[in-house]
């Protein structure tokens, strides 16, 4: 499957917010047919952007925080840089403050999800 399908990648990610956990970037990857390797991982990120655009546009809770490093379970840098304008967010990108953050948005779109 296509890097580059946010419809594609949407559902996965609207599957995983039905389901109330979220994804790795390497489970993400491997559900889209490939490996992780960084260059993959900055493609889909790209895809990311897409699918969060398309769902402000249609007044639903961004999509793109539920895929998280395996490391600390926190989005990489990518979407930290991306989403400062929406969130104003200028603690460090991991630590607790992060961690509580990230959490809060999950829980948005799990239960905005949630029966969906």
């Amino acid at each position: 499957m296509s890097l580059s399908d946010p419809d594609v990648v949407r559902g996965f990610l609207v599957e995983a917010a039905r389901a109330g956990h979220p994804l790795t970037y390497s489970e993400l990857l491997e559900r889209l047919g490939h490996r992780f390797s960084r260059p993959k991982m900055r493609a889909v990120c790209k895809t990311l952007a897409m699918v969060d655009g398309q769902a402000e546009g249609s007044g639903e809770p961004e999509l793109a925080v539920l895929v998280v490093r395996q490391s600390d379970g926190l989005p990489g840098q990518g979407w930290w840089i991306g989403s400062w304008e929406k969130h104003r967010f200028g603690g460090d990108w991991t630590g607790p403050e992060a961690a509580a953050l990230i959490r809060r948005l999950q829980a948005d779109v799990f239960a905005y999800w949630k029966g969906r």
